[in-house]
C-alpha cells in the first residue's frame, strides 16, 4: 500500500513536471505555476517533512522553559513539562507538526470556510454550519469557559501559530496548503472550541424528528407507534437498573438567550488567506494531478453536506477484581467513528506538576479524550438520547418577520453573514433568521426551527482537564458534571479496584407534547428542563462487578423519564448482548481476553434469527443452489468472518427480509424515500434500525403480526416472507457471485476503506475484504462498504495501589498526515490483527535508550 502510494504521488508530480517548464511563466491562458513547484519551498518539501525525527533542539518561542518530546517507535509523542501552560502549548506544537491541514480542514468545516479554499461546490456545506451555529456556539463557549479552560486554550493555541509562523518561514507548510494555494490563518481558541462543535455534531446532531413525522404521516400514527416504539421490543441489557426517583428538572439555558452580540455579529473568519499562487487552481482542469485534488476536495464539500449523527457507534466496558486474573480492575473501550486518514486520533502522553496522562487526543483540542492517568482510566461510548428538536413556527400574517410564542407575536434575531468563495470576488451572502427555539433551516423539504442541545454552551474541556487529574470515582463524577453535549456514557476504573459508569450530559425533556416527531413552535411545548445531574442513568461498583456501554439503551421502561425512542440511534442491543453473554460469568479475566472480545465477530441478530430461518426452510422444496446455501447456514457458527459464505448468505438475507416485509408498505402508503434517504430500506438506515429490532421480535413471538401481510389484504406470516426472502437471496446471489455458494465469501462483497480526509484516492487505504458488520463487537458500520468502524481500542488492567497499570491501545492510522512519513498508517497493520502498542508514562518512557527526543527551548 506504501509503494502504491509513493508510486502515485511520484507518477503525479512527474506529470506536472513536464508542464510545469510551459507553466512556469504562464503560457496562453496558463498562469505562471512556478512558485508551487520549487525544489526548496514547493510541494516537494513534503519529503524532507516525512523524514522520522531525530534527537535535536528546537526553539518554540512561546514556551517559559524547556520541554521534552520522545517519540515510540510508532510516533507516540511523550511531553515532559515543568508547567502546565508549556504541556498545552507543546501540545498544540505537536498535533500542528503532523496534522496542521487535517485541523484546518476541520476549523474550516465548523465555520463555514471551506468554500474559501474549494469554491462553491462547499457552499451548502457552508451554509449548514452557518445555520447550525457552531461558530456562535463556540465564541459563546470562550467567553463563558472557565479560567483553566481559556489558559489552556491561549498556551495551546500559542503552539500551534508557532508551527505555522515557523512552516511559513523555512516553506514547509504541508503540500496540500501548496497544492491549493493558501495559507493557514493564525490558530485561535475559538477555533479549537469549533472543533469541539464538530465532535458533537458528529456525535449528536439528527434529523430523526423530520423522518418520524413524515413516517407519522405517510403510515398513520397508530402503525408508526407500533413500528418505531419509544422502548425497543427486544432485550437491551440496560446497565443500570434501578431503582429510579423521578426528581424535579433541573432548568437549561437556551442557545440564544445564552449567545452575546459578538457570537451573533455573523462575521466570519477569513483570517490571513494569503495565495501561494493565484493561477495554482486555473490549471487544475488541464492538469492531471492537480485536477484530482480539485475533484477530490469537492467530494470532501459532498461529505460534509451531510455532517450528521447517523450510526450508534463504540464499546466501553470495566469489571471489578473479582472477575479478572490479578484481582483488580480492568476496562477497555473502542470508540466508532469514521475511519480516515489521518485518523481523528493523536496519541500523546504529558507529563507536568498537574498532570500524568496517556491516551488519545483531538487535533485542535489541547487534552486527552479517553486515556488514563497514574490513578483512573475512562473511556466513551455515545448515549444516543435525543438531542435534536424541531420546531414549527407559525409566521404572522404579511409580516414574515415575526412568528408566533407564547400569545405574542415575536420579531426574528437575524444573522448575516458573507461567506467567502473561491473564485467569486463578492463571495455569497447567508441570512440566519433566529427564533427562540434556535434558527430556522431547511431540510428534507422542511423548514423548521432547531432546538439542539449541541448549540448550548458546554465547558467540556473543563471535564476533560478534570477527568486527566481525577484521583478517584468520586472527583471523576464530579469532573462530568460540566460536561454538557454531546452526552457521552463515561466508563470508569480506578487502581484500587473500583468501577463504574456516568451517562453524563444534557438530556431535554418537553413537557407536553410529543418530542420523537415535529413539535409546535407556540410554547407549550418547549424544552422545559434536563434531568437533574443526580438522576441520570450511572453505576457505581455494581454486585455484577460488570458496567458496559454499546449504545443500548441505558435504562430499564421504568425509568421516569424521556430519553429518546427507537428511532435516536440506540443500537439494537445485538453488540450489547455479545458483551453482556461474554462477562457476566467470566473469571481470571486477562487483558488478552479483552482483547479477543474488542476483535469480536460473532452477530447475535444472526445466532437469533438463523434457526428460525432453517425452520421455515424445512418444509418447501428448495433447488439445489438453496439447498447447498441452507446446509451451510446449519454448520454456521454465526461469525462474519472474511472467508465465510454463511456471513454474506446472511447479510443479503436480512436485507431482503427487511425489504419483503416493508417495501409493499412503503410504496402503498408512498413513504417519500426521495425526500429523505434516511427513511430507505437497508440494514445500515436510520429507519431500519427500529424497524430490524421489529423482525426480530415479531419472527419469534409474533410470526402473525400484521405487518408480514401486504398491504392489499394478502395474508402472509414471518415464515412465509423469510422463505421468499431466502429464496431471492440465493438468485440475486448466484447472478452476482456464480452458482456455487461456497464461493460467496463475506470478503468477496464486504471491505473497509479508510478514506483520505483530501478525497485522493491514493492516499487512503483499501479497500480490504474484512470481517464483522454493523452488529458485531468489532464493527463496521455503513454497510458493504465500511467506512466506520472501532477508530480507537484501549486496555487498561490496574496493578493495584501504587502501581502503574499496564494499558495498550492502537488506532487504524498513523501520527503523521504526510504520506510519506513512515507513521502515516503504520498502525493499519497493527490493528487489523488485534494487536496493541504499549501506551507507558512519560517517566517510563524516559527510561529507555536509543529513543529520538526533541527538546524545545524558548
Amino acid at each position: 500500500m506504501r509503494w502504491r502510494q509513493i508510486t502515485s504521488l511520484i507518477l503525479a508530480l512527474a506529470f506536472t513536471a513536464l508542464v510545469a517548464d510551459a507553466g512556469y511563466k504562464g503560457v496562453g491562458p496558463l498562469p505562471p505555476l512556478g512558485p508551487a513547484f520549487t525544489p526548496i519551498r514547493g510541494v516537494w518539501s513534503m519529503a524532507r517533512g516525512a523524514q522520522p525525527p531525530h534527537t535535536q533542539p528546537l526553539t518554540v518561542p512561546g514556551l517559559r522553559h524547556p520541554v521534552s518530546v520522545a517519540f515510540s517507535k510508532n510516533g507516540t509523542a511523550y511531553i515532559k513539562a515543568r508547567t502546565d501552560h508549556d504541556l498545552f502549548l507543546a501540545i498544540g506544537y505537536m498535533q500542528a507538526k503532523n496534522r496542521l491541514f487535517q485541523m484546518d480542514l476541520m476549523r474550516r468545516q465548523g465555520e463555514g470556510l471551506l468554500s474559501q479554499i474549494i469554491g462553491p461546490a462547499a457552499l451548502s456545506s457552508d451554509k449548514f454550519e452557518l445555520e447550525l451555529g457552531l461558530l456562535r456556539t463556540a465564541r459563546t463557549n470562550w467567553l463563558l469557559d472557565s479560567p483553566q479552560t481559556r489558559q489552556s486554550l491561549l498556551a495551546y493555541s500559542r503552539g500551534v501559530n508557532d508551527v505555522i509562523q515557523n512552516e511559513e518561514r523555512n516553506g514547509t507548510l504541508p503540500v496540500m496548503f501548496k497544492l491549493l494555494g493558501y495559507r493557514p490563518a493564525p490558530w485561535t481558541p475559538v477555533d479549537s472550541l469549533v472543533i469541539q462543535g464538530d465532535m458533537t455534531q458528529d456525535l449528536d446532531y439528527t434529523t430523526a424528528p423530520i423522518e418520524y413525522s413524515i413516517l407519522k404521516k405517510s403510515l398513520g400514527s397508530q402503525r408508526t407507534r407500533m413500528w418505531i416504539p419509544t422502548d425497543a421490543p427486544n432485550p437491551q441489557h440496560p446497565y443500570d437498573l434501578g431503582p429510579y426517583a423521578k426528581r424535579p428538572l433541573t432548568p437549561m439555558p437556551s442557545a440564544i438567550s445564552t449567545q452575546t452580540s459578538w457570537a451573533l455579529t455573523g462575521g466570519v473568519p477569513t483570517g490571513s488567506l494569503t495565495p501561494l499562487n493565484r493561477g495554482i487552481n486555473r490549471i487544475a482542469s488541464s492538469t492531471p494531478s492537480l485536477r484530482t485534488v480539485n475533484r477530490a476536495l469537492n467530494e470532501v464539500a459532498a461529505i460534509t453536506n451531510n455532517f450528521r449523527h447517523s450510526f450508534s457507534d463504540s464499546n466501553n466496558w470495566a469489571v471489578s477484581g473479582a472477575k479478572t486474573a490479578n484481582g483488580q480492575a480492568m476496562m477497555a473501550g473502542d470508540p466508532h467513528l469514521m475511519q480516515t486518514l489521518p485518523a481523528i486520533w493523536y496519541q500523546i502522553a504529558g507529563s507536568a506538576p498537574g498532570y500524568n496522562f496517556s491516551g488519545v487526543s483531538i487535533p485542535g483540542i489541547p487534552m486527552i479524550v479517553i486515556g488514563h492517568n497514574a490513578n483512573i482510566a475512562w473511556s466513551l461510548t455515545n448515549v444516543q438520547n435525543q438531542a435534536t428538536f424541531m420546531y414549527r413556527e407559525k409566521i404572522r400574517p404579511h409580516h414574515p418577520n415575526q412568528y408566533l410564542w407564547k400569545g405574542g407575536w415575536h420579531t426574528f434575531k437575524v444573522v448575516r453573514y458573507q461567506i467567502p468563495v473561491k473564485g467569486r470576488s463578492n463571495g455569497a451572502g447567508l441570512t440566519v433568521r433566529l427564533t427562540v427555539h434556535g434558527p430556522m433551516m431547511t431540510q428534507s423539504g422542511q423548514t423548521l426551527a432547531v432546538d439542539w442541545v449541541g448549540a448550548l454552551p458546554s465547558d467540556d474541556l473543563q471535564s476533560i482537564l478534570d477527568l486527566a487529574r481525577a484521583k478517584n470515582f468520586s472527583q471523576f463524577k464530579r469532573s462530568l458534571s460540566f460536561w454538557h453535549a454531546p452526552s457521552q456514557n463515561f466508563v470508569y476504573a480506578d487502581n484500587h479496584g473500583n468501577i463504574g459508569l456516568i451517562s453524563a450530559g444534557y438530556y431535554a425533556e418537553v413537557a407536553h407534547g410529543n418530542p420523537a416527531g415535529i413539535l409546535p413552535g407556540s410554547g407549550q411545548d418547549d424544552i422545559s428542563g434536563t434531568i437533574p445531574y443526580s438522576a441520570i442513568p450511572q453505576a457505581y461498583n455494581p454486585p455484577s462487578g460488570l458496567v458496559f456501554s454499546a449504545n443500548q439503551r441505558e435504562v430499564l421502561p421504568s425509568y421516569p423519564y424521556y430519553l429518546g425512542n427507537t428511532l435516536d440511534f440506540f443500537d439494537p442491543g445485538y453488540r450489547a448482548d455479545t458483551i453482556f453473554q461474554t462477562l457476566i460469568h467470566a473469571k481470571h479475566l486477562t487483558p488478552k481476553n479483552f482483547a479477543q472480545l474488542q476483535s469480536d465477530i460473532q452477530d447475535n441478530l444472526a445466532q437469533s434469527m438463523i434457526p428460525q430461518l432453517l425452520a421455515a426452510l424445512q418444509n418447501r422444496p428448495l433447488n439445489p443452489t438453496e439447498a447447498k446455501a441452507s446446509a451451510l447456514l446449519r454448520e454456521w457458527n454465526d461469525s462474519m468472518g472474511v472467508r465465510s459464505p454463511q456471513a454474506t448468505i446472511w447479510w443479503y438475507f436480512i436485507n431482503q427480509y427487511l425489504s419483503d416485509t416493508f417495501l409493499p408498505w412503503w410504496h402503498s402508503l408512498r413513504v417519500p424515500i426521495s425526500q429523505d434517504p434516511n427513511l430507505a430500506l437497508t440494514a445500515n438506515s436510520a429507519a431500519a434500525v427500529p424497524l430490524i429490532e421489529d423482525l426480530q421480535a415479531w419472527t419469534a413471538k409474533d410470526p402473525g403480526n400484521a405487518a408480514f401481510s401486504l398491504p392489499n389484504g394478502t395474508r402472509r406470516n414471518a415464515l412465509q416472507v423469510m422463505s421468499l426472502a431466502f429464496s431471492q437471496t440465493i438468485s440475486l446471489l448466484s447472478k452476482k457471485l456464480g452458482p456455487n455458494p461456497q464461493n460467496w465469501q463475506w470478503g468477496h462483497v464486504h471491505f473497509r476503506h479508510f478514506a483520505s480526509l483530501t478525497q485522493i484516492a491514493a492516499l487512503g487505504y483499501g479497500p480490504r475484504g474484512s470481517g464483522g458488520d454493523q452488529w458485531t463487537v468489532d464493527a463496521a458500520d455503513s454497510g458493504l462498504m465500511a467506512l466506520a468502524g472501532p477508530s480507537w481500542r484501549m486496555i487498561v488492567a490496574w496493578q493495584g495501589p501504587g502501581h502503574p497499570p499496564i494499558a495498550q491501545g492502537v488506532y487504524p492510522g498513523g501520527q503523521s498526515e504526510n504520506p510519506l512519513s513512515p507513521w502515516y498508517e503504520n498502525q493499519i497493520t497493527t490493528w487489523w490483527s488485534g494487536r496493541y502498542y504499549p501506551m507507558l508514562s512519560v517517566n517510563a518512557m524516559a527510561g529507555r535508550r536509543n529513543i529520538p527526543v526533541w527538546t524545545l527551548n524558548p
